[in-house]
């Protein structure tokens, strides 16, 4: 599958890749983040399978399919290592990498995600078996598909897609949480999909929580936005970009 990428700006470091939400593109998740990561790093955003201009093959959705996807196109690209921010979709994709590739990341920023199903607001799914792809019509993410996709009638299978993988989401345990080897930050908006609790959680499995005056500080880092919503996440690159630099420059 030739996966579709963008590659912005220069740096010495460790490229930074950009992995989007379900349904969505480079432009919908990462428009803001682009010109303010690219400033100091180069940032390779890519659009996985049947998302924005890269084509839909035969095979069924999934976090670890997405994942060794990427890892084929930064073996394409000669990157033996890079650094990870996914969104929604895409931050499960990135922790994904994290607990199979562990060797291909250096660090992990995970925005809006929840390591299992207990992470997300009760009954969130239970009516997305009802959603239908003229539901989307006129949205964000619907417009940019129409713009960028090779086949824009593709929208139905996509959002079919998206359904059957939200049904059966890949999960993790805690005990593979725990044993990341990559610092990852943990990025939340206070009234997101994802319960606030359960990115606590996940940052003390992390190694956070703890009193960093007395211990310093962990490798991990957990920001929970103020006013934000799942979907506005990517409207909050003047915050996010700043703190997301300042922890990909520490390793």
């Amino acid at each position: 599958m030739d996966i579709y990428h963008e590659d912005h700006g220069t740096g010495e470091g460790r490229p930074l890749v950009l992995i989007h939400g379900a349904l969505s593109g480079i432009g919908t998740s990462f428009g803001e983040f682009l010109p303010l990561l690219a400033k100091t790093r180069r940032v390779i955003a890519v659009e996985l399978q049947a998302h924005g201009r890269t084509r839909d093959i035969d095979r069924p959705f999934g976090f670890s399919a997405f994942a060794a996807d990427v890892v084929e196109l930064l073996d394409r690209l000669g990157v033996e290592r890079a650094d990870v921010f996914g969104w929604s979709m895409g931050g499960a994709v990135a922790l994904r990498l994290g607990t199979d590739h562990p060797e291909r990341v250096g660090r992990l920023v995970l925005a809006s995600m929840s390591f299992d199903n207990d992470g997300l607001h009760p009954g969130l799914l239970d009516g997305i078996a009802d959603l239908r792809p003229e539901h989307l019509h006129g949205s964000e993410f619907h417009e940019e598909y129409l713009r960028t996709a090779p086949d824009p009638d593709g929208w139905p299978n996509l959002v079919e897609k998206v359904k059957a993988q939200d049904a059966a989401p890949e999960q993790w345990t805690r005990e593979e949480v725990s044993a990341l080897e990559a610092p990852a930050f943990i990025v939340l908006a206070d009234s997101d999909i994802v319960r606030n609790e359960h990115a606590v959680e996940f940052f003390g499995l992390l190694g956070g929580g703890v009193a960093g005056d007395l211990v310093g500080l962990p490798a991990s880092r957990l920001a929970i936005l103020p006013g934000s919503t799942h979907t506005t996440i990517p409207q909050r690159a003047d915050w996010l970009a700043p703190m997301i630099g300042e922890f990909l420059d520490e390793g």
